[in-house]
């Protein structure tokens, strides 16, 4: 099932309430001049600054109204292509991966007009023309989001315990650590991940870890089941407190995770648990901003792309990377920390040049995979994932 298919479905799936607005006159996008605060529908960690939004809002120098969203695909797509979504939010985030793509085709969201935002000609150079990962941000040739964050996930291991640096995700499988790895409940990261060390380790034939075939990812997953019932996995982690829990808690010694659970569990145990660079390669994501078109039919343009500005600031970048270890999505982050003392202290400092090192290490390793929201063979990902669940 490929990404216009998966689209289709979930709009067929929820055109009973569609046709429902359509008997009741449908939703009205009559374009006036903006009123009321930028109605954002988005993740809390889109965030720096303080606990709430009001750093964002003073940064920007517009109002912010915050609604809270999951990650789930088909969720944004029904919300915002037959929902009331453009009614309710002026912009949205989600995956670069696909969703601007299965977003943009549906009208849901608008094209952008980058020249409204000063901090663009600051973006790190894959988003530029002729760039790895412009097609994240575009539809038919026309920029349609802005990317705020982004990562290559990896292996967080206790060093502590371990004794030693680890680079290869065939850590998660070594008997060494049977009973004390982990990996997370999530087909799209778990399989790509897992699907890139049996690529780069000959292990198994497989062309793109991030869009298997049929017969591809009927492979991994038997990989992974006949390991999760010789008891090598002490569980699949769901949510970010679950995640932080099992190392901090030295529950497991490896797992795959995002860099924010390393940076917690780290800060939480004490101890020295670190994230490493992987030789065979890691799942590469981002995650970006949309205007609706319901947005920019009540004239909130010039809030977003005020708001678009400083997510491409350094302020916000260097912030991201300090805080939860998210890659900024523009150049200069170390040169605005040395320039701001008293913001960032000399360890800070280090950290975030640190970081930033290591992120470049990641990023450069040839089996890096991106993040595809709509593999082309979706049912036997989400079939053979089941599988695994029960195994």
């Amino acid at each position: 099932m490929n990404q216009q298919e998966f689209t289709r479905r979930v709009i067929l799936k929820s055109m009973s309430g569609a046709l429902a607005l359509t008997a009741a006159g449908g939703f009205s996008f009559r374009s006036v001049g903006a009123e009321g605060p930028l109605k954002l529908w988005t993740i809390g960690v889109a965030k720096v600054g303080a606990k709430d939004w009001s750093a964002m809002s003073k940064q920007a120098g517009v109002k912010i109204a915050y609604n809270a969203k999951s990650a789930r695909a088909d969720e944004a797509i029904q919300k915002m292509v037959v929902g009331d979504g453009s009614k309710l939010y002026d912009a949205l985030s989600d995956n670069g991966g696909g969703m601007e793509d299965a977003l943009a085709s549906q009208g849901a969201i608008v094209p952008l007009d980058v020249s409204r935002i000063s901090n663009w000609k600051n973006i790190v150079p894959r988003y530029r023309e002729g760039g790895s990962a412009v097609d994240t941000i575009s539809h038919d040739g026309k920029i349609v989001a802005i990317p705020y964050i982004s990562n290559a996930d990896s292996l967080a291991y206790n060093y502590d315990k371990v004794g030693e640096s680890l680079d290869s995700w065939g850590a998660l499988f070594d008997s060494q650590f049977k009973g004390r790895a982990a990996m997370q409940n999530d087909f799209g990261p778990t399989l790509t991940n897992t699907a890139i060390y049996l690529k780069q380790s000959g292990k198994q034939d497989i062309v793109n870890p991030s869009d298997m075939t049929a017969m591809e990812v009927k492979g991994v997953c038997q990989f992974l089941i006949a390991l999760k019932k010789k008891g090598q996995f002490r569980t699949f982690w769901d949510g970010f407190q679950n995640g932080v829990g099992l190392l901090a808690s030295e529950e497991v010694l490896v797992s795959s995770c995002w860099e924010p659970i390393q940076i917690i569990a780290a800060r939480k145990s004490k101890q020295d648990i670190r994230y490493g660079t992987m030789k065979e390669g890691h799942q590469v994501w981002n995650n970006v901003f949309m205007l609706s078109k319901g947005g920019k039919a009540r004239g909130q343009e010039e809030a977003f792309y005020k708001l678009m500005n400083v997510y491409l600031s350094t302020w916000f970048g260097a912030r991201t990377l300090k805080g939860l270890g998210f890659t900024p999505q523009m150049e200069g982050v170390n040169e605005y920390v040395s320039a701001n003392p008293k913001d960032f202290d000399l360890a800070a400092k280090q950290e975030i040049a640190v970081r930033l090192k290591n992120k470049a290490a990641r990023n450069a390793v040839k089996g890096n995979s991106w993040q595809n929201v709509f593999p082309k063979n979706m049912r036997d990902y989400q079939d053979w994932w089941a599988k695994v669940q029960a195994a």
